[in-house]
Formats: C-alpha cells, structure tokens, sequence
C-alpha cells in the first residue's frame, strides 16, 4: 500500500468511526462523561427490587442490574471511578425526574406501557408481574365483588385502582380508594385496617408481606387484573445511551448472570429478615431470557 493509498483509507475509516463518536458524545453518555458521575433512580419500599436494607442502603434485584449497566458504562467511557449517586423516587416524580435529567436510570419497580413509552424508554424487560391484591385473610375477601362499600388502598401514581375498575368483577362495584404515598404507606394501611386490600404487582405484595411484623396473616387474591413487563427506565431519543443499556441487559440474559440475580433476591434469604420470598420465575420472564424485548404491557394483555 502506497502512502496516498494510506492516507485514504485512514480518512475513510475516520469518517466511518466520526458518527460513532459523535453519538457518544452526545445525550446521556456526554452527561456522565462530563459530570463524572451517573445518577441512578431507586425505591424505597419496591421488595424486593428495589428498597432501602438495615442500613439505608439501597439493595434488590434492578439495583443489582443497574450496577451491572454502571459497570458496561464505566467500560465504555474509560471512566473506572465513576461515582454513582442515588436517588429516591416516587411512583408520582419517577417519569419527570428521568425527563428532566435529574436522573439517568431508573431502577425501581416501573411497568412499560404504551403511554409510558411516549414518554420515556425502557431496557429489555427484566421482570414480569400479575396485578392481584392483598388481604387480611381473617376477612375472608378473595374476589374483587366482595370490594363493594370497602375502602380498597393503592400507591399514588400507579394504575391500581383503574384496573380494579376496569376489570369484569370490578365494574360497578362502589369501592373507597384510600391512596398511600408510596408502597411502605399503602401496606401500611392494610396493616392498620384502613383498608381491606391493597391492589398491586403482586411480586411487589409479596415482599411486603414477608417484611412484615406478622407474614401469616396475608394472603395475595382474587383475579389477575394486568400482566406487566417491569424494566429499567431511561430517557427517550437517545439510541447510542439505549443501545448501551440494551446491550448490557441482553448480555446478563445471555450470560446466565440474571438468572442469579433472580435467585438471589426471588429464592434466597434476603435483608432485612434474611427470609426468602420464594417466589418462582414466571414463564414469561423465562421466555423474555431468551427473546429480550421491550414490548408494553399492552402486548401482555391482548384479548
């Protein structure tokens, strides 16, 4: 090769390779690089992925994939001491604190929608959930009809109550919405008896009950009233960060090193109890393992 021939092809792959580039440097990508720091949205009571151990500390299955996605930034971006913030969200401000910028992925207990979607974008989905409720079982309630004239709790900002109303059983029955401010609050008024049930992913009932002071007394109920795909949460239009993140869940997938990660937190003894909830992967996670996707829910639940 000639040494115009060489400079040639040195300009060609420099103009292949600029775009590349370019999208690295832009979005999110650019955001960490620049600050230093990636900042990611947890939950507080989302047993068991995501919630605050003993310690304060934030622990459960998607902070463990989070973590994960860290690490593939960190490589990407030659950036081996990046610091990770934390930040709490809300079933309420998780979508406009992932929009604005505040934070950079979600890591919490988040179904992907079709609304959602316009929105926000979602990672492959790691979790899949059944909408079922929560009971006392000395009240003997195991059907949504027996919701009528009862005051029913829900998390604001979740699609709970909808689903009750939207469901055959649901309709026309007269029940009182009680809403806690998030997952902790909302059980808690079952546990108080402000509310005969509690209406919820039912994964997310499940760890709840475990943590609480008597495990026994719940029972999970009545018709499944959605199937939901939960994953990690991201900004919207920003395909090199999306690829990224794509690439390292499909990697955890492939790897086998979800699977672990479900054992861990679904099959093991976990904080704070050191209890397991032995709750068994689904058989739709199980073929989302093997085809990711980021399909909504609505594609869950067709008719």
């Amino acid at each position: 090769m000639n040494t115009r021939t060489a400079t040639l092809a040195c300009l060609i792959l420099a103009a292949l390779a600029a775009p590349a580039l370019a999208q690295d440097a832009s979005g999110t990508l650019k955001k960490i690089k620049d600050n230093g720091s990636i900042t990611l949205g947890i939950r507080e009571s989302s047993y068991p992925l995501s919630y605050l151990d003993d310690k304060q500390q934030p622990v459960g299955y998607h902070i463990d994939v989070c973590n994960r996605i860290v690490d593939a930034i960190k490589t990407r971006l030659k950036l081996p001491a990046l610091k990770v913030q934390h930040q709490a969200v809300t079933s309420q401000n998780r979508i406009p604190l992932v929009t604005n910028g505040t934070v950079d992925l979600e890591c919490g207990s988040t179904t992907n929608n079709e609304a959602r979607q316009k929105q926000v974008a979602f990672a492959p989905t790691t979790f899949v959930t059944n909408v079922r409720m929560a009971v006392k079982k000395a009240s003997g309630i195991k059907s949504l009809d027996q919701l009528a004239g009862k005051p029913v709790a829900t998390t604001s900002g979740t699609t709970s109550v909808q689903l009750v109303r939207a469901h055959e059983k649901g309709k026309g029955i007269d029940f009182k919405e009680v809403y806690g401010k998030d997952h902790a609050d909302a059980f808690l008024m079952l546990e108080t008896d402000r509310a005969v049930a509690f209406v919820l992913d039912d994964n997310l009932l499940a760890g709840l009950i475990v943590s609480s002071k008597s495990p026994a007394d719940y029972a999970i109920v009545g018709e499944v009233l959605n199937i939901e795909p939960i994953a990690i949460m991201l900004r919207r239009d920003d395909p090199a960060f999306k690829k990224l993140v794509n690439e390292a869940v499909i990697g955890l997938m492939k790897s086998g090193e979800l699977d672990k990660l479900y054992t861990r937190w679904f099959l093991s003894p976990i904080p704070p109890k050191n209890v397991s909830m032995n709750f068994p992967m689904s058989e739709a996670l199980k073929h989302l393992i093997k085809a990711p996707n980021d399909a909504p829910a609505e594609s869950f639940n067709k008719k």
